[in-house]
């Protein structure tokens, strides 16, 4: 079962706070007079003890997660060799503009994706989970990819070879083979993409980003469910930038200390 954590924060947040709100106009202080003309112990009701005590923490939770910083666990590897599966990661969430929570309705321009950049998004194709891949093409552009090479506005990226690619994903995990990793350079901006020659080939993809979309791939080139079969990325699903990665874990619990403070790039 899913839950909707943004909706049930903010639906928290409304309701002590509300109760917080009446009780400090309406009941608190006539409490205060008939305890204290009764002569006993001024006490609040539980309900509105709890409201005091958990609306102060739930609005900080609540501004804090939907306008400044989010955290993230990558759940696949359609990201490698950039993150891993069980990376926690930080979210920018005022990097492409400030939205209401669970509204998702823009209401400050900050910013706008920029090609290269490594975003999470709501995915537009079926259920709203939350996907993480890197932005590959803004509106405007012309996007093909054949032979396993992007080209750009009729410029072909540079790859250039780097060797096989057999790190583990962590300390403990059990090293990778198969895939070739590559170093990538998007609009300038430098990122290792892994590829696996002669298998996995995605269709050959000739599109033009329409207005108010982007276009996503993950760098795990030859697996990564991303824009190649399901099309565009809507500007209103985006959640925010990938920052840095604050914890890594793998499925066996090991602790990847080296990745801990890692920008995203």
């Amino acid at each position: 079962m899913n839950f909707d954590f943004a909706k049930i924060l903010t639906v928290l947040t409304l309701v002590t706070g509300v109760v917080w709100l009446l009780d400090k106009i309406f009941f608190a202080s006539k409490r205060k007079e008939k305890a204290l003309i009764d002569k006993v112990e001024y006490k609040e009701p539980m309900v509105v003890e709890w409201s005091n005590s958990l609306f102060p923490v739930l609005l900080l939770v609540l501004v804090v997660r939907s306008f400044i910083f989010e955290p993230y666990k990558i759940p696949t590897g359609s990201m490698i060799p950039t993150l891993h599966i069980g990376d926690f990661i930080v979210v920018n969430k005022y990097a492409y503009g400030l939205r209401l929570p669970v509204l998702n309705t823009k209401f400050i321009e900050v910013g706008n994706p920029q090609r290269g950049d490594v975003a999470v998004f709501r995915f537009p194709a079926g259920p709203p989970d939350n996907y993480i891949k890197r932005v590959i093409a803004i509106p405007g552009d012309k996007v093909v990819y054949r032979n396993k090479h992007l080209y750009i506005n009729g410029e072909k990226m540079q790859l250039e070879l780097i060797g096989p690619y057999t790190k583990a994903d962590t300390k403990c995990g059990s090293p990778r083979s198969g895939e070739v990793r590559y170093k990538e350079t998007l609009d300038g901006v430098e990122h290792d993409v892994l590829i696996r020659n002669g298998w996995g080939n995605a269709p050959p993809k000739s599109v033009t980003v329409p207005e108010g979309m982007y276009f996503m791939m993950g760098d795990n080139r030859d697996n990564s469910n991303d824009s190649r079969y399901w099309g565009f990325v809507p500007e209103e699903n985006l959640v925010g930038r990938a920052s840095y990665v604050w914890m890594s874990f793998d499925t066996h619990a090991c602790i990847n200390g080296s990745r801990i403070g890692e920008a995203i790039r």
